[in-house]
C-alpha cells in the first residue's frame, strides 16, 4: 500500500470541462479519450512525485496529493502541456481544469477530509478548461521556484461557495 503524506501537503485536483455534454453526444469517442486522459494524468502525477488518491473522484476528476508544492506546480505544468499536445479525437478534445491548494491534511483511513480538501475542490470549480488556479497559500510556496516556462497572474480575490473564509486570493499559471 502506498504511504499517503500527512501534515501540510499540496492537493492537485482536475476535472474535464464540458464532459457531460461530450459523453451525451459522443459516448464511444469519450470512452477512448477518457482512457487516454487517465493514462496521461497518472503518468504525469507519479513522474512528478505525486500520488493519485482517487481517480474518478467524481466522474472524470482526479484527486492527487504532493509532499511539496513545487512538485505540484511542475506536475500541473507538465499535465497541461501533455493534454494540449495530445491528438484528441476531433469530436472530443479534452480541456482540463486544474486547482492547487496547500494546507494541513486530515488523513484518515486512507483518505483525506476537511477544509483543505474542500477549498481545493472549490478552487477547481472556478477554473476553466486549460487553466491552472492556485490558492494564495500555494502561490506563496511556489512563486520563487517556478519552472522557467511558467508565470503567474494574480486573479484577485474570489468567493468560494460554502467556506467560512470564502474569499481567497487566486493566481493562474500561464504557460
Amino acid at each position: 500500500m502506498i504511504r499517503l503524506p500527512d501534515g501540510v501537503v499540496t492537493f492537485l485536483f482536475t476535472d474535464v470541462e464540458g464532459s457531460t455534454r461530450l459523453w451525451e453526444e459522443f459516448p464511444t469517442e469519450m470512452r477512448q479519450s477518457l482512457r487516454r486522459h487517465d493514462q496521461l494524468i497518472e503518468q504525469v502525477i507519479t513522474s512528478n512525485g505525486g500520488i493519485v488518491v482517487k481517480p474518478r473522484g467524481e466522474g472524470d476528476s482526479f484527486f492527487t496529493v504532493f509532499d511539496r508544492a513545487s512538485q505540484a506546480i511542475e506536475a500541473a505544468y507538465n499535465l497541461q502541456r501533455s493534454l494540449i499536445e495530445e491528438l484528441w479525437h476531433p469530436a472530443t478534445p479534452l480541456r482540463v481544469r486544474v486547482a492547487l491548494h496547500t494546507g494541513e491534511a486530515d488523513l484518515r483511513d486512507g483518505d483525506y477530509y476537511g477544509s483543505t480538501v474542500n477549498r481545493c475542490a472549490r478552487l477547481r470549480s472556478i477554473a476553466h478548461g486549460g487553466q491552472v488556479v492556485l490558492s494564495l497559500a500555494t502561490y506563496e510556496l511556489v512563486r520563487d521556484c517556478l519552472p522557467a516556462e511558467v508565470s503567474l497572474k494574480d486573479m484577485g480575490t474570489h468567493r468560494l461557495r460554502d467556506l467560512q473564509t470564502s474569499r481567497t486570493g487566486v493566481s493562474t499559471a500561464a504557460f
